[in-house]
């Protein structure tokens, strides 16, 4: 089975960590595991796959997130995925929206760990890449330290070995989607516990990590605990810049860092090739929103790909337009600071 470097994972976000997302993700970072949003296996197997699973090879490594409680649905999809290229198959036991809990998979999950282990053993069996399980600590009245170990153990029992664990409970009852992503406490205490007691197992945590600075304290092994990877969500998604420090700080043998306008400079081959397949640019640029936040002319950078990228015809001299706001505003600080 192929071995792929968890450190850092940039976590699956519905609507957000599409095709155009990971592209320009991967622009920053070259070492990071990436995901695909999370796709049911029905739509997988019965809607239109190239749409759906379609990727760029500059995004690999990248894994496909599938949601899903039937495993031979599951382990077709995972099939499909495996031959689109998809370096591993993972499925999600740990959204709590109300769709996932009525098609009886996501965070629901985690109260049927033997189902879980059911589909987990089928994607195994179909797939000759990695198949992982993210989830939850648990949800609503469940006992953490018993809901999060049962699933676990589950899954090992049939051979499973990689575990990304969302260190929040799921309150699917009182709380909203969004609310769940906040209002549950984070208990990294426990996801520590987990690996200590089942080393053998890979553990990577997720949630509220809002910095690579936060990422390397989990990274670290101070308690004699060494996590295998850090997932990042928002964090990531929001200020896309500090994923150009991630392979050296994180992976190491980098000996520099990805800035924002390199990143660009990086994603412009990528944009140019969709807009020529007749993708429209605000597709693109909106997940490029955060890449300069703090610098000066970020707003102005920001105004332009939204409002600009949206014209008829709209192509890279957008994005050329974006950047001239960041370096003119940046020259003019600078010359503000030398006349003082």
């Amino acid at each position: 089975m192929a071995s792929l470097n968890r450190r850092l994972s940039i976590a699956p976000m519905m609507d957000w960590t599409d095709r155009h997302c990971r592209a320009f993700h991967r622009a920053l970072t070259v070492k990071a595991l990436l995901y695909t949003e999370m796709i049911t296996a029905p739509a997988v197997v019965h809607g239109d796959q190239q749409r759906l699973l379609g990727f760029d090879d500059v995004e690999h490594p990248v894994a496909l997130q599938l949601g899903g409680s039937d495993p031979g649905q599951l382990a077709e999809a995972a099939r499909i995925g495996q031959a689109f290229g998809y370096d591993e198959i993972n499925l999600n036991v740990g959204c709590p929206s109300d769709r996932v809990q009525s098609g009886r998979f996501g965070a629901c999950l985690m109260r049927e760990p033997s189902l879980v282990a059911d589909c987990m053993a089928a994607i195994k069996e179909a797939v000759s890449v990695p198949a992982t399980v993210k989830c939850r600590i648990g949800v609503d009245d469940q006992d953490p330290q018993v809901s999060l170990f049962a699933t676990v153990d589950a899954c090992a029992a049939v051979g499973i070995e990689v575990f990304i664990i969302h260190a929040r409970m799921a309150w699917l009852q009182g709380l909203s989607p969004k609310e769940n992503r906040d209002v549950p406490p984070l208990d990294y205490a426990l996801v520590r516990r987990l690996k200590r007691e089942r080393p053998h197992l890979s553990v990577s945590v997720n949630g509220g990590i809002a910095s690579l600075a936060e990422a390397e304290t989990h990274l670290d092994d101070s308690d004699g605990v060494r996590l295998d990877g850090v997932m990042l969500g928002r964090a990531a998604y929001h200020e896309p810049a500090i994923l150009g420090q991630a392979d050296r700080r994180l992976f190491g043998g980098a000996t520099s860092d990805v800035d924002a306008f390199a990143a660009i400079d990086r994603y412009r081959p990528y944009l140019a090739a969709r807009l020529e397949e007749g993708v429209h640019l605000p597709a693109m640029t909106r997940h490029m929103l955060g890449l300069m936040h703090g610098r000066p002319g970020a707003r102005a950078y920001r105004r332009i790909l939204t409002v600009d990228s949206i014209a008829p015809g709209a192509g890279l001299e957008v994005v050329d337009r974006a950047v001239d706001a960041v370096r003119e505003a940046e020259a003019r600080l600078e010359l503000r600071g030398e006349a003082a």
